[in-house]
C-alpha cells in the first residue's frame, strides 16, 4: 500500500464502509490507537525510555531506506472505490493524518497510554478533556495553582457554560476529598503546579477518584514523561503541552491528551475530530525528531537547575530559593517517591532582597545567556515575569493567594553551561 510504505504498519482496524457512516463516532474511532505499531522482529526486547525517544516504533521505509517518517502534507486521500471508502486508513486531514498519527502513536508509548490525540496546542488539550468529559452542570475540582490560560478558560468559557469548578490546594489530597460534590465528574491536578512547583499526591487523590467513579487528569508539563508518567500512579489522563520538553528548541507549538484506555480515547479522538483541533503536519514531523533527544536535555536541564537554585539559596540577596530537588523543599520526600532517577526537571523560581520592585528591576536587567520571554522547557534559559506573562489572565486576588507575586521570578534552566548562568544571576543579584 504506497501511502504507508513509510510506516509498516503492523496492524489497520478497518472502519465501516458505508459512507452514510463516515460521521458516526464509530467512523471516527475504528483506526486503533495501535494501528502504526512497528514491527518487532528486528528488535531486542524492553528497550529503555531512552532508545524509545529515538525510536518509538518508527522503523526505516522497507522500499526506500528513509529512516525518518515523512511529512505527509495531503489534505485529502484517494480512495480506491465507494466500497473500499477509508481501507488504507485515511480520508481528511481533520480526522487523521499519517505524519500526526506518528507522533500521537508515538506520545502514547512514551507516556505509557492507550493512545493520544496531538492538538495545536497545549491549552488545546486542556479545552479538548473539559469539552470530553463535562456538561453543563457538572463539577471539576481543579487545582487553585496552575497554568494561567487553565484557571482563566474554567472561569471565562466553561463557567458561563453550566459547569462547575471548585479550586484547591492540592498539596493535601483531604482537601480534594473534601471539594468533592455529587456532580463532580472530573479532578484536574497539575504536578509540579505551574509556577509554584507545588507536588499532588497522584496515587492518593487517583484513589480517591477511583472510588467515587470520577475520571483524574493531570497535566505534567513540568515533570515529563522521563521524569514522571501519572498514568502510572492511577491518573486516567495526561495532559502535556509538547511546546514545552517535547519540542524543547522553541520551535512549535502543541499539546496532546493522553488516555489510559480505549474508551477514553475514543472520547478524545471523538472531540479532536469535531474541533478540529488536530495539529499539523509539519509541526508533528519537526517534534518527532526534537523530542528525541528529550531525555538527554531533561538530565542536563535538572543536573543544572539543582546547581543553580542551591547558588541561590545560599545567596544573600535571595530571600528563597524552589526547587523541588533542595533539602528546603516541604514536599521534597514526595518529590523524590514520584520523581523519577533522582531527577526534579527544570524549572524553579526565588524571591529577592527588596520585594516586587527589586525583582522587576533583576528581570529587566540581567544580561545573556538568560533571556526574558514566555515558554519553558527548550534548550535556552528563560526568565519569565509570570505576573504579567504566564499568568496575568488570573485573578490578582487568587494569584497573590497562591504565592504568585508581581514580582515572582520564574526560571527555565535550558543546557547552556550552569557556571555561565549563574554568574549572570549572581552579576544581577549582586546590582540589587
Amino acid at each position: 500500500i504506497n501511502y504507508f510504505c513509510c510506516f509498516h504498519i503492523h496492524e489497520i482496524m478497518l472502519i465501516a464502509r458505508s459512507l452514510t457512516s463516515r460521521l458516526s463516532n464509530s467512523t471516527i474511532n475504528k483506526i486503533s490507537a495501535k494501528a502504526f505499531s512497528a514491527k518487532s522482529d528486528n528488535w531486542i526486547p524492553n528497550v529503555s525510555l531512552d532508545t524509545d525517544l529515538v525510536h518509538g516504533g518508527v522503523n526505516p521505509c522497507k522500499e526506500t531506506g528513509g529512516i525518518l517518517t515523512p511529512v505527509h502534507l495531503s489534505t485529502t486521500f484517494v480512495q480506491e472505490s465507494v466500497e473500499k471508502y477509508l481501507d488504507k486508513g485515511y480520508s481528511y486531514s481533520r480526522t487523521n493524518n499519517p505524519t500526526v498519527k506518528m507522533l500521537e502513536e508515538k506520545v502514547a508509548k512514551i507516556e505509557n497510554g492507550y493512545g493520544a490525540i496531538c492538538v495545536g496546542t497545549g491549552m488545546s488539550a486542556t479545552a479538548s478533556c473539559i469539552n470530553a468529559f463535562m456538561k453543563a452542570g457538572d463539577h471539576c475540582v481543579i487545582t487553585n495553582c496552575s497554568y494561567g490560560g487553565t484557571n482563566r478558560i474554567c472561569r471565562e468559557q466553561f463557567v458561563p457554560f453550566g459547569m462547575e469548578f471548585s479550586f484547591v490546594d492540592f498539596t493535601d489530597p483531604a482537601n480534594v476529598e473534601a471539594a468533592i460534590k455529587p456532580n463532580t465528574k472530573l479532578i484536574f491536578s497539575e504536578s509540579p503546579t505551574n509556577p509554584t512547583l507545588t507536588i499532588a499526591d497522584l496515587e492518593a487523590i487517583s484513589e480517591i477518584a477511583k472510588a467515587k467513579g470520577i475520571l483524574h487528569v493531570c497535566d505534567s508539563t513540568f515533570a515529563t514523561p522521563y521524569i514522571m508518567r501519572p498514568l502510572d500512579h492511577g491518573v486516567d489522563l495526561t495532559i502535556q503541552s509538547l511546546t514545552k520538553y517535547y519540542d524543547g528548541h522553541n520551535i512549535g507549538v502543541g499539546g496532546a491528551l493522553i488516555s489510559a484506555n480505549e474508551e477514553l480515547y475514543e472520547r478524545t479522538k471523538l472531540v479532536q475530530n469535531m474541533h478540529g483541533n488536530i495539529m499539523s503536519p509539519f509541526t508533528a514531523y519537526m517534534m518527532l525528531q526534537t523530542m528525541k533527544t528529550m531525555g538527554l536535555r531533561v538530565k542536563r536541564q535538572s543536573e543544572s537547575a539543582m546547581k543553580i537554585a542551591t547558588f541561590l539559596e545560599s545567596h544573600p540577596k535571595v530571600e528563597r530559593s524552589v526547587y523541588p530537588g533542595l533539602a528546603s523543599h516541604p514536599q521534597k520526600e514526595l518529590a523524590d517517591k514520584q520523581h523519577r532517577n533522582g531527577l526534579h526537571g527544570g524549572m524553579a523560581y526565588f524571591d529577592v532582597v527588596g520585594g516586587d520592585q527589586a525583582a522587576i528591576k533583576l528581570m529587566d536587567s540581567i544580561k545573556r545567556p538568560w533571556t526574558l520571554c514566555e515558554n519553558l522547557g527548550a534548550t535556552e534559559s528563560i526568565i519569565t515575569a509570570c505576573a504579567v506573562m504566564t499568568h496575568a489572565n488570573m485573578i490578582r486576588e487568587d494569584r497573590l493567594k497562591v504565592g504568585i507575586t508581581d514580582g515572582f521570578i520564574r526560571i527555565s534552566v535550558g543546557i547552556e553551561d550552569p557556571d555561565d548562568l549563574i554568574r549572570s544571576l549572581d552579576d544581577a543579584l549582586n546590582k540589587l
